[in-house]
């Protein structure tokens, strides 16, 4: 079960850039090549996520379809489904150009608790 580590790694690029505050959301770029189930990757992160500044955190998912190009015609287009074969010329030296991504693309983080005032201005 890839989804896992996927989680275990979308968590950590999430951690690290929420600098301690929770996080509300993140958004994930999930390209169609890397045969992710969006399900196990839910119940992977929510398992990863527990007891952290991620714990109930919403991962929301787009996915990207594939889409290469030829390189004996050089057609450019979706791809969708194997084998992976030009859709001009039939042709199978097709170059991916999208759907191997696995990006963290945003998170959405409560806001800073307010720091209390101290006399001449915040602390």
């Amino acid at each position: 079960m890839h989804e896992l580590a996927i989680a275990e790694a979308i968590a950590q690029v999430a951690l690290r850039h929420a600098d301690g505050r929770r996080v509300a959301k993140i958004e994930v770029a999930v390209g169609h090549l890397r045969q992710v189930v969006p399900d196990s990757l839910a119940f992977s992160f929510e398992l990863v996520s527990m007891d952290t500044p991620l714990a109930g955190a919403e991962l929301e998912l787009r996915i990207v379809e594939a889409g290469g190009r030829c390189e004996r015609c050089g057609w450019e287009g979706s791809l969708p489904g194997f084998p992976l074969v030009c859709g001009a010329c039939g042709g199978l030296d097709v170059e991916v150009t999208r759907g191997e991504e696995l990006l963290v693309e945003s998170l959405e983080l409560d806001e800073l608790e307010p720091q209390p005032m101290v006399s001449g201005g915040m602390r």
